[in-house]
């Protein structure tokens, strides 16, 4: 059995085109924005779980900034085959311009996400750590949603994707892409690795900020958790995404190449330019 190929074209944030053998799976659809669009986020947040970010109070929505638009625009995409949304109720991850992929398509994301996203019949919610079977672009897909730590309201998922021209590993486990969507470290992930053997992770990194004046949150991975997530799963090639664009990130490319030479990982990094499909392997 040969080895698919994989191929990512960064557009912006955490949209991504994952091209494996000819099919295109979409991440986080974000669009619409040109440099300096301003966004103020309006979310519910008397449901806000304040506890996991250690915050006494209530902070006010956040205030958000883009400083980058995307390399490219609907009209310039490949056929999406089908669209995975970490979460549909942040604007940097779904804005109107990306809501116009979702009809008509299959959409993995949360149980909330398909919940407010209905009546599209594609859209299929994930809990961490279940699986769902799905003929995308005539292959049959194992997509697994991944537990996630991002923002006090709200859910997030990442995705393992399985299929089985990916084969299995000497180890005896089957090879999958991961993809993080946003989230901080956190333990659970771990068990991604006893799992799975994995050909190549896509982390949301940036470490995205915002401070309050009840205290600060970090909501994004850093690159020092990146380092220690991709180990921890023993990840082929780490492909970082998510580090630019927008106010709230606060480790850029030259802060991530720096942690990544210090720690000896280089080797692992597969830098994309935005709007230039990068083959992986």
């Amino acid at each position: 059995m040969s080895q698919p190929r994989l191929t990512i074209t960064h557009i912006t944030t955490a949209t991504a085109i994952l091209n494996i053998d000819g099919i295109n799976l979409l991440t986080d659809p974000f669009f619409g924005s040109v440099e300096g669009t301003e966004y103020d986020e309006t979310a519910d947040w008397e449901k806000a779980d304040l506890n996991i970010f250690g915050l006494k109070s209530i902070p006010p929505p956040p205030h958000l900034v883009n400083e980058q638009g995307p390399a490219l625009q609907l009209h310039d995409l490949p056929p999406i085959d089908a669209v995975l949304l970490s979460h549909e109720d942040h604007i940097d991850n779904l804005d109107p311009e990306g809501r116009k992929l979702l009809d008509g398509r299959k959409v993995f994301t949360t149980m909330d996400g398909a919940s407010n996203l209905r009546p599209r019949p594609g859209v299929i919610g994930l809990r961490p750590w279940e699986t769902v079977t799905s003929y995308i672009g005539g292959k049959q897909f194992r997509i697994t949603g991944t537990p996630c730590k991002h923002f006090p309201i709200g859910e997030v998922t990442g995705f393992i994707l399985e299929e089985d021209s990916f084969g299995i590993h000497a180890s005896g486990k089957p090879n999958a892409i991961y993809f993080s969507g946003d989230t901080v470290y956190i333990d659970e992930l771990k068990e991604i690795g006893n799992k799975w053997h994995i050909t190549a992770a896509i982390l949301n990194l940036g470490k995205a900020t915002f401070h309050f004046p009840n205290g600060a949150i970090q909501i994004t991975m850093d690159g020092e958790q990146a380092v220690q997530l991709t180990r921890d799963i023993g990840a082929d090639f780490m492909i970082p995404i998510h580090f630019e664009s927008w106010k709230h990130f606060t480790e850029d490319r030259k802060d991530l190449e720096k942690i990544f030479k210090e720690n000896g990982f280089m080797d692992k990094v597969v830098w994309t330019t935005p709007g230039v499909p990068k083959v992986v392997y």
